[in-house]
């Protein structure tokens, strides 16, 4: 990856959003440049255009679980690769340009997720309110700042997107779930893979070749002939026609480890086709539990037994 003093870095923004938090809390990412983009597409659409060097996106929601726009954009899309991620605890605040009451809010703009994430709290003090959507969180509190679009009475969104629209805080922390974690991704160009560090996650989507019974066990079984952790498993459709759908999967380890090598080597043989969207270091740095025999040397000593084996053919 390019140094922080030369490199430019992407961000699902506007300025304000989780994304950014996300982006500011990369180590990597401190002191280099960073441009924000309108859209999860345009976004990695920059990275795919050179247009920066590396960008970060949502992935996963602990709430809502997968962020479709991001997982479908990277299966499908020119081959990228996630070469970090980082974990943000979600706050939300309820925000509104200064001098508004609380009983004055009709309306109540966010992203979907955000709106998804405070619900239960909305039917319990704003039970009239009408949601309108926003591209994110943020933008629903740029829509109040001054010279905003102002489609909406309100704003859901991070502390620090109110603060920077110079909103007033209406209601701190008002999300129905206390601790909701949102997963980002550093997402790059395939030219360099992070070097293994003992806590890795590899990042995979997986089709099959047909629609049948025990289809998708016969993915996942080449996971666990070799004591591979699955930390996600989704499924997505391909949109070529209903009930076809691709699995998209985290597991533990590394494309380096002998176990994982082996688990793509079975993946590719039976699937109809691997995209492989990289190896990098978990954010919670949690090391593989590795189970019995299934250790690089227990791979390797295998393959010298068989190699001595064969070596005696003909």
């Amino acid at each position: 990856m390019p140094t922080p003093t030369t490199a430019r870095y992407g961000y699902f923004g506007p300025a304000g959003t989780f994304t950014q938090m996300a982006l500011l809390d990369w180590g990597p990412a401190r002191g280099a440049e960073h441009a924000a983009y309108a859209s999860v597409d345009a976004t990695l659409a920059a990275v795919r255009e050179r247009a920066v060097d590396a960008a970060v996106v949502p992935i996963e929601n602990s709430v809502e679980g997968g962020v479709s726009a991001t997982l479908d954009n990277l299966a499908t899309g020119e081959p990228l690769i996630v070469v970090g991620e980082v974990l943000v605890k979600i706050r939300f605040v309820l925000a509104a340009r200064p001098g508004t009451t609380l009983d004055q809010i009709r309306t109540v703009g966010t992203h979907s997720h955000g709106w998804a994430q405070v619900r239960g709290w909305m039917a319990g003090h704003l039970p009239e309110v009408t949601y309108v959507p926003t591209l994110s969180t943020a933008s629903a509190a740029v829509d109040l700042a001054p010279g905003g679009e102002g489609r909406h009475d309100a704003a859901v969104c991070a502390p620090i997107a109110a603060k920077q629209a110079g909103l007033e805080v209406l209601a701190d922390d008002i999300g129905d779930v206390k601790k909701a974690v949102t997963r980002f991704v550093v997402v790059a160009r395939p030219d360099h893979i992070p070097a293994p560090t003992g806590a890795d996650k590899t990042t995979l989507v997986l089709y099959q070749r047909a629609d049948h019974a025990g289809g998708l066990m016969g993915l996942l079984e080449q996971f666990a002939a070799r004591g591979i952790n699955m930390t996600r498993l989704e499924s997505r459709p391909t949109k070529h026609s209903m009930g076809d759908y691709c699995f998209s999967v985290d597991i533990e380890g590394h494309v380096q480890d002998e176990r994982v090598g082996e688990a793509l080597m079975g993946l590719k043989r039976v699937c109809a086709d691997v995209v492989f969207l990289g190896s990098y270091p978990r954010a919670d740095r949690a090391r593989a539990h590795i189970a019995p025999f299934n250790a690089d040397g227990d791979f390797r000593a295998a393959a010298r037994w068989l190699d001595g084996i064969r070596g005696h053919v003909g």
